[in-house]
């Protein structure tokens, strides 16, 4: 037998060695910073898998994924909008006379500061959401504010709804004519 074979042979049986010595460090009794960072890794798995429990191939019922999953036709709430372009257009319009403070297209919620509406003496602040795709007057909730705190009337808030949906209703027949 040549020193080369001798080395190959060698090598596997080395590397295995070397590997089982790892684990067996400390005889068996884990340190509470050890404890600590299993139970953290456990959590994190029982999160991850509580996350795709509810995940299977598409059609198939099955959780296993492949490759060929990254290009399946999912309903991924991330990467999906789903909200009306013309209720959204339609609220941004209709107060425009409130500072935009946060805007997330994706889950279909934008916040204002507070601005006084034209011919108006009170300032008011708004929090839209548009929940569904559809052009109609469930898929828009809007929650006004006053300056003084507290929720306005039913009425005006019943108001600046219908102005909204009315613009919205305005700007998809615009698109439709075109």
């Amino acid at each position: 037998m040549t020193f080369l074979s001798l080395a190959r042979a060698a090598l596997p049986v080395g590397l295995a060695l070397s590997l089982s010595a790892c684990g067996g460090l400390g005889g068996g009794d884990a340190s509470s910073g050890d404890r600590q960072i299993e139970a953290g890794a456990a959590q994190r798995q029982a999160e991850i898998a509580e996350r795709n429990a509810g995940a299977t191939v598409a059609g198939t019922g099955s959780t296993r994924s492949s490759l060929f999953d990254l290009f399946g036709t999912k309903d991924d709430p991330n990467t999906k909008v789903e909200v009306n372009k013309y209720i959204w257009n339609a609220a941004l319009e209709v107060l425009n006379f409130l500072p935009v403070q946060a805007v997330d297209p994706f889950t279909g919620v934008i916040s204002t500061g507070y601005g006084v509406p034209p011919g108006g003496g009170r300032a008011y602040r708004a929090t839209i959401y548009v929940q569904d795709p559809a052009l109609d007057a469930r898929s828009l909730k809007v929650a006004l504010q006053g300056q003084g705190g507290g929720p306005v009337s039913a009425e005006t808030q019943r108001a600046v709804e219908d102005a909204i949906l009315t613009r919205a209703r305005q700007l998809r027949l615009r698109d439709s004519r075109l």
